[in-house]
């Protein structure tokens, strides 16, 4: 792991039980950079930041943040005290007032920035005064936030940071998010079920599944080289194997067959033509395609 790197995951194994929540994967992500982390329900995202920060113990493989191994107790002691973490459940507690939730924080860290935490509890429409208990999902996913960019973390882990959030509390929530990315140079790692938050602001994309990576890449290359390819027969198109590296899917209906690659289109337009198309057409994919492609894949 090079200091360009600040996470990777290598064979990460972990299981529940009978359930395999980690199947071996790996995966990396350049320091600065903001990458989402997609999957299904199930895939093995939580569990992935959980050991990312030790709060979970793979059985097997390995995981670094900041080039400290994540399954030594006194390492993953430094990488939560160098990164912000939202959970999921956005776990605050219900019996303190925002303010006081704030101040115990703080507390823990000596580089507390009281500047961004005055900026943020206004454009957040936040009071100090409120009881933790009385706020809404979104007002606790806005507090959750908060406390993780007033840390002078080097890095935020975020899982599902924008629940319980209208789209115009979303947009606010994602824009704080870059713009502080951009002024501090921290790195952002986040999992989301929206993938329009993710095409928005991430610059880097992983997709698991099944506790597998399927798909890690800087999202302007996946855009660049990810193509689907349609191919139209005179007749009833034929049952076809495409061998050129990268397909990812062949969908056969009635004349026409639909190749999804993030290989060399052009060695997939060739197979094509070999089988006796008369129409070629290369099309432009989104993320969304990419994803819902790749984990139906597996």
């Amino acid at each position: 792991m090079t200091d360009a790197v600040a996470i990777e995951t290598v064979d990460l194994r972990k299981s529940f039980g009978s359930t395999e929540a980690l199947c071996g994967l790996t995966l990396s992500v350049p320091r600065g950079s903001i990458c989402g982390f997609l999957g299904r329900n199930g895939s093995g995202k939580t569990t992935t930041l959980k050991v990312l920060l030790g709060m979970v113990r793979a059985a097997s493989g390995t995981a670094r943040v900041f080039g400290l191994s994540a399954d030594q107790t006194e390492a993953s002691v430094t990488i939560r005290s160098r990164a912000g973490f939202v959970s999921e459940g956005k776990d605050l507690y219900d019996y303190m007032t925002v303010g006081e939730m704030l101040a115990f924080t703080a507390s823990f860290y000596p580089r507390w920035r009281r500047d961004l935490e005055a900026r943020y509890l206004t454009a957040f429409g936040l009071s100090k005064e409120r009881s933790i208990k009385t706020l809404s999902l979104g007002m606790r996913s806005k507090l959750a936030l908060i406390l993780a960019l007033c840390r002078g973390a080097e890095m935020l882990i975020l899982d599902e940071p924008t629940s319980g959030l209208d789209p115009a509390a979303i947009e606010q929530v994602l824009q704080a998010v870059v713009a502080h990315a951009a002024s501090d140079g921290v790195t952002v790692f986040f999992s989301s079920h929206q993938l329009a938050e993710v095409e928005q602001i991430a610059d880097r994309v992983v997709i698991i599944e099944r506790g597998r990576t399927v798909v890690d890449g800087a999202l302007d290359d996946l855009r660049e080289h990810y193509r689907r390819v349609h191919f139209v027969f005179e007749g009833e198109a034929p049952h076809a194997v495409f061998r050129s590296p990268g397909v990812v899917s062949v969908q056969r209906r009635a004349r026409e067959i639909a190749v999804m690659t993030g290989g060399d289109a052009d060695a997939v337009k060739a197979e094509g033509r070999r089988l006796g198309a008369v129409a070629v057409d290369t099309r432009l994919v989104t993320l969304k395609d990419i994803f819902l492609e790749s984990i139906n894949q597996e």
